[in-house]
């Protein structure tokens, strides 16, 4: 990313899957360690150990990864990340609009609703099936 001068950026949007019982706390944990600048850390840790992503669990790698663990657990008790957790309507429709109003790096997909209730239900079967793995980049 350093190569291209500030040009891009990574963006990370989670998409917890509500048919997995801590994907959403485990979400909400991934960002209460970006507030304290551990975000890969933690994000990491919970690729590890899951399936063990209940609140004692990430209370408990929280203390590991060496957060300060009562700004940790007030954030996901208080679910503070939650208006940034986006379903996947949400994500779909971010995308069929272009990015969101003022944005002109993504263009509109202009889908139809029935083809984003195709697209949905392709993405939901997608991530019902195994686990896919991916080498993640170091960011400067």
């Amino acid at each position: 990313m350093a190569a291209y001068g500030g040009k891009v950026r990574l963006v990370i949007k989670n998409y917890p899957y509500k048919y997995r019982d801590y994907s959403h706390i485990a979400a909400e944990a991934s960002l209460a360690a970006r507030d304290q600048n551990k975000f890969w850390k933690m994000h990491d840790l919970l690729l590890k150990k899951s399936p063990e992503l209940d609140r004692n669990s990430l209370i408990k790698y929280a203390q590991e990864i060496g957060l300060d663990v009562k700004k940790f657990t007030d954030s996901i008790d208080k679910m503070k990340h939650s208006s940034i957790i986006n379903t996947l309507d949400e994500v779909i429709e971010f995308f069929n609009d272009g990015g969101g109003k003022g944005n002109k790096a993504l263009k509109p997909l202009g889908l139809s609703a029935e083809e984003k209730k195709s697209l949905k239900a392709f993405l939901t079967e997608a991530l019902a099936g195994e686990e896919i793995t991916l080498k993640y980049p170091e960011i400067p």
